[in-house]
């Protein structure tokens, strides 16, 4: 194009011409409107089509910008490209871009709850990433986030909270490899780049702390309020179960003097597809008795709010009163009763706990979970707990 096809307005004929269409040249024109107003247009041809598209109105967009967009255009449509095909292209690659990662994150959390136990609720799953990263990432457009923006997150906790740490990186892979799924442009390989960063952890991990079975019953006693708190430690005491299983109890779990924990509420067992029973002495029935009224949805031990009692709730209890022994700890206070004062075979003592075993007495008894063995060692275990010492109690025989 020549000279005297282009830029055929001034900056001052673009504010003085009345309403209508005027030339640029070079496909660039403004079409200014009654009452004042215009739009900038650019028409070009491709593939033997004109097409028009719009460049912006004039009182945001000046002379001198309308031209260089309407020759940032004419070049894409000389190389054949359809210019507004191109724009359309790149508002798309910029909106994918606009992805925060908290909205991923939320996003790839709930095509999970399925999977999770509860679906999720309990939030276990999601919370690494509520407390450690999204508080510094939620609102960084996941296709910004790189290894070195993960490194910088994690390396507080790193060497100290080594497992959180682990687990929040764990859940930030997930949040990524889902971005990608849905056709964000992300590096996928991002935190195993961190980890390298990071370096292997130092920390090494402490057994969380129990209370020696001596004192048990002390504490114990203690309980003695009736609130769903000392209710709840006490059931947790007299059964050796999880925490998570027993605040998820529910009364259709039990039939007699059994308490059957659903198959997805058990961990580390082998046999994903087999729940696992519980023998309930009689102290245990009656502090299921005493905990019914107090029953919401179903549940023996809900929380105030909504859901169930926290996991926490029972542990801040142990705190103010300045122990340092942790409710999950009364599992192995359990099991070293049973190895110290019971002669009871691994196995069985293993089976307790809701431990996978595999050894001879599971190859003699294949098809049992020991119920009868266990039930004859609570009891044992629930009369040393209430104060009522008794013999050492004697088992099946490893011989």
């Amino acid at each position: 194009m020549t000279a005297r096809t282009l830029n055929k307005l001034t900056a001052q004929e673009v504010k003085s011409r009345p309403p209508g269409k005027h030339s640029d040249g070079g496909g660039l024109w403004l079409i200014k409107r009654e009452g004042g107003g215009g739009q900038w247009v650019l028409r070009v041809t491709v593939h033997g089509r004109r097409r028009e598209m719009g460049l912006g109105s004039m009182t945001d967009v000046s002379l001198k910008e309308a031209r260089e967009a309407a020759e940032r255009h004419r070049s894409i449509g000389r190389s054949g490209v359809d210019p507004i095909k191109e724009r359309q292209r790149q508002k798309r690659e910029a909106a994918k871009r606009l992805h925060m990662l908290r909205e991923i994150a939320e996003d790839a959390f709930e095509s999970r709850k399925a999977e999770l136990k509860g679906d999720g609720k309990a939030g276990r799953w999601f919370s690494p990433l509520e407390l450690h990263i999204l508080p510094k990432l939620g609102k960084v457009p996941v296709a910004d986030i790189d290894q070195t923006d993960i490194r910088d997150v994690l390396a507080p906790i790193w060497h100290t909270k080594s497992d959180t740490a682990r687990k929040a990186l764990n859940r930030l892979s997930i949040c990524m490899r889902h971005a990608a799924a849905l056709g964000l442009d992300v590096d996928i390989q991002a935190t195993e780049k961190a980890k390298a960063l990071l370096g292997k952890s130092r920390h090494v991990a402490e057994n969380i702390p129990a209370m020696p079975w001596q004192e048990v019953p002390a504490f114990y006693a203690s309980l003695s309020d009736g609130s769903l708190t000392h209710l709840a430690l006490r059931l947790l005491i007299l059964t050796g179960v999880r925490s998570s299983p027993l605040r998820y109890f529910q009364e259709k779990q039990i039939d007699g003097d059994i308490w059957t924990i659903p198959a997805d509420s058990m961990k580390g067992r082998k046999e994903k597809t087999q729940a696992f029973r519980v023998p309930l002495v009689p102290e245990a029935l009656e502090i299921i008795d005493q905990a019914r009224p107090l029953s919401k949805d179903g549940f023996l031990f809900p929380s105030i709010r909504k859901g169930v009692i926290s996991d926490a709730t029972m542990s801040r209890l142990m705190e103010r009163r300045q122990m340092t022994y942790r409710p999950h700890g009364f599992r192995s206070s359990l099991r070293d009763w049973i190895a110290e004062t019971t002669d009871t075979p691994h196995d069985i003592a293993e089976t307790v706990l809701g431990h996978s075993v595999v050894g001879k007495v599971v190859r003699a008894y294949r098809r049992t979970d020991f119920l009868d063995q266990r039930r004859k060692l609570m009891e044992k275990w629930a009369k040393h707990v209430t104060g009522q010492n008794g013999q050492v109690l004697r088992l099946v025989s490893d011989g």
